[in-house]
């Protein structure tokens, strides 16, 4: 990562000003990768459908550069010049050009799914600057490999709004027709795209975009700062990092009073009051800026129907410990909740498909997976950003008033009733998203009333005659078998089929592959502070690591509880820690040791379509017997493991898939078996 600010950006020069110390280096690491200048360049190409899966995960970053590609390529337009855009590794994931160029460019594999890092292709402008961490330009024969001699590129990394490199946009072009602006029309592209990236990003906090000269808001020059709604800094672009004289690093240790001399309430109290559109803020260096701010921390509903507060900043949400790993990624978005596993990459790849289309979406999957997390993600990811997002837990409310939650009720529906009645969350839901959490738990006549909704778009609140339209999405989660409970004519089949356009399963925790990323974003979260926690005292808090051994057991451990459990354990160690911040064996709870003993003893959650129920435990005669017990469950989950293997040919990923299992696990019950790519 790195925090530059508009001037190092303004680095990386032209073919007459590059120092040839820069490229010497660049031409060393390519010798290092066993590279031969003559050697002919293999870009292996990613098939289709590999190619289709990189860029739903970088959907974020194509679909804010595309844009801007487009724009910069009628700026370009006849200079016999392509435009690039790659990922964070090289990987070019669109490319738009010139029809004379276009040849030209295939023989060098300047197309989509060919991958330009220094290890593969040498000294170039993409992996240079990947490589560098600055923007480059790669004239000529300073390429690497002869084959690209013909070339001139001008490559600018892309930052996220965390600082981190999301991708490298590029222009090449003949080195016979290279032209000075370029470079600079690169750099400004970039800009665009990080800004919109930004923007996107914080679509939720207070924003608050500034300039010393009032006639530059609104344009690539404005600085944008991001805070929570209690002042806690989120992020600031390029430009804000140079107007404040800060990185981005140095800037995470201030809040909103420090950096603009006024509190959250002052702020918003002033946007509300003033007849102008503009404030005036004092900097930390007694400077004057211009700023606009932009806080929408409610969406407000349809009519005159009170507003729904997002569960971010709703003090009786609950907080799991799912929504604080999201916490922890920054923000609830697809992006962010791709931490590396396999398994949740295949669910995001599977929902970004259908947002928008109207099709539920059903989650399942042991209860503390996230489910919650992934619906509000999916929420933010769809065009009904910008609407509520509600969620009823159908396990948590009495059979009793879960009726009257969903539907709401008029005035005198029943004793007790509101005066002048309660709007339900169906109606609260108009025009965003209605999460139905734990639906394997709503009452079986209720079912009916749903379905009618959902067929009909229609609600009738309790004690009224009118029907009153509604739109919105509906996505659910459950940790039940409902195929399980229709047979048992607890759950309508109708509804199940009605609900289920699209069902994906989220793993266990045990199963994931990516759990010490997930730690460290967690204790990332825990080390900056979170929303149920005072800030100003967050900030004095050292940051946190985990000692070696203590990781190791976390790889060990069964984690029955999953997210929920690992947050309130790393919660509670946290609380613990000595002054270095490191975690150590001695800072976790004892129960904590039982679940890593029993880490390799079979569950319930490793049989597929098994729901999970209470087993009352029975005295042995000896541990002879209990030992021979667990034996015989080993080897049932062995044969099941080897049966599917065979039947799918050795395909690990096809038998986990058909199992209802992850790799992991077929790895860990039979080690003989050698991991591969299929």
């Amino acid at each position: 990562m790195r925090d530059d600010v508009p001037q190092a950006a303004a680095a990386g020069g032209t073919p007459a000003n590059r120092p040839p110390a820069e490229i010497k280096k660049a031409h060393e690491r390519s010798e290092t990768f066993g590279l031969l200048v003559g050697t002919r360049p293999d870009y292996d190409v990613l098939s289709s459908t590999a190619l289709e899966l990189k860029r739903e995960q970088n959907h974020v970053l194509c679909m804010q550069a595309m844009p801007v590609m487009e724009t910069l390529h009628e700026q370009i337009a006849n200079t016999h010049s392509m435009i690039v855009l790659t990922d964070a590794q090289g990987l070019i994931l669109h490319s738009i050009g010139d029809d004379d160029f276009l040849p030209r460019a295939a023989k060098v594999a300047l197309l989509a799914g060919a991958n330009w890092a220094e290890d593969q292709q040498g000294t170039n402008a993409i992996g240079t600057a990947l490589a560098e961490l600055r923007p480059m330009v790669v004239h000529g024969d300073q390429h690497y490999l002869a084959a690209n001699h013909f070339m001139t590129c001008s490559s600018v990394p892309i930052l996220d709004p965390y600082g981190d490199v999301a991708g490298v946009l590029d222009v090449t072009g003949d080195h016979r027709s290279y032209h000075q602006h370029t470079m600079a029309l690169a750099r400004m592209s970039v800009q665009m795209i990080e800004n919109h990236l930004f923007t996107a990003t914080f679509r939720e906090a207070l924003r608050v975009s500034f300039h010393g000269r009032p006639e530059f808001l609104g344009t690539l020059m404005e600085g944008i700062v991001a805070f929570t709604a209690d002042g806690r800094f989120l992020s600031a672009n390029r430009s804000a990092q140079f107007q404040l004289g800060m990185p981005l690093a140095a800037l995470r240790a201030h809040t909103l009073p420090s950096l603009f001399d006024v509190t959250c309430a002052q702020l918003i109290e002033r946007m509300r009051t003033s007849a102008d559109q503009h404030l005036m803020l004092n900097l930390g260096n007694s400077a004057v800026v211009c700023a606009r701010v932009q806080f929408r921390r409610a969406a407000q509903m349809p009519g005159n129907r009170p507003p729904e507060v997002h569960d971010t900043a709703n003090p009786s949400a609950r907080a799991t410990g799912a929504q604080a790993q999201g916490a922890a990624a920054g923000l609830s978005r697809l992006k962010y909740l791709d931490t590396g596993d396999p398994q949740v990459a295949s669910v995001i790849t599977k929902v970004r498909k259908v947002i928008d289309k109207d099709i539920p979406i059903l989650i399942t999957g042991e209860t503390g997976t996230g489910k919650e997390l992934l619906a509000q993600a999916i929420h933010n990811d769809s065009s009904r950003r910008d609407g509520p997002f509600t969620a009823v837990n159908c396990a948590s409310i009495p059979e009793s008033l879960i009726e009257s939650e969903l539907f709401g009720y008029e005035e005198g529906a029943f004793t007790g009733a509101r005066r002048k009645g309660a709007i339900g969350k169906l109606l609260q839901a108009d025009g965003g998203t209605l999460f139905l959490d734990e639906i394997g738990d709503m009452p079986h006549p209720l079912q009916a009333r749903l379905l009618r909704v959902l067929q009909e778009r229609v609600v009738n609140p309790l004690g009224s005659t009118k029907a009153i339209p509604v739109n919105l999405s509906i996505i659910c989660a459950t940790h039940r078998d409902l195929r399980d409970m229709i047979a048992q004519n607890r759950f309508r089949e109708d509804l199940y089929y009605r609900l289920n356009g699209l069902t994906v399963r989220l793993p266990p925790l045990r199963d994931r592959t990516d759990l010490a990323i997930v730690v460290q974003k967690m204790l990332q979260y825990e080390s900056h502070g979170n929303a149920y926690g005072n800030a100003q005292e967050s900030a004095h808090q050292p940051s946190l690591s985990i000692e070696p051994e203590v990781m190791a057991l976390f790889e060990s451990c069964a984690w029955p509880g999953n997210f929920r459990q690992l947050c309130n354990l790393l919660r509670t160690a946290a609380a613990m820690v000595d002054e270095d911040g490191v975690i150590r064996r001695e800072h976790l709870p004892d129960d904590f040791f039982d679940n890593v003993s029993c880490r390799n003893t079979p569950t319930p959650c490793d049989t597929p379509g098994t729901p999970v129920t209470p087993v009352t435990p029975v005295a042995q005669p000896n541990a002879d017997v209990q030992a021979t017990a667990n034996t015989r469950l080993q080897d049932v989950a062995t044969a099941a493991i080897a049966s599917a293997l065979t039947h799918h040919g050795g395909n690990v990923s096809a038998a986990a898939r058909a199992l209802g299992v992850s790799r992991t696990t077929i790895y860990r019950r039979m080690p003989s078996v050698e991991p591969t790519d299929h």
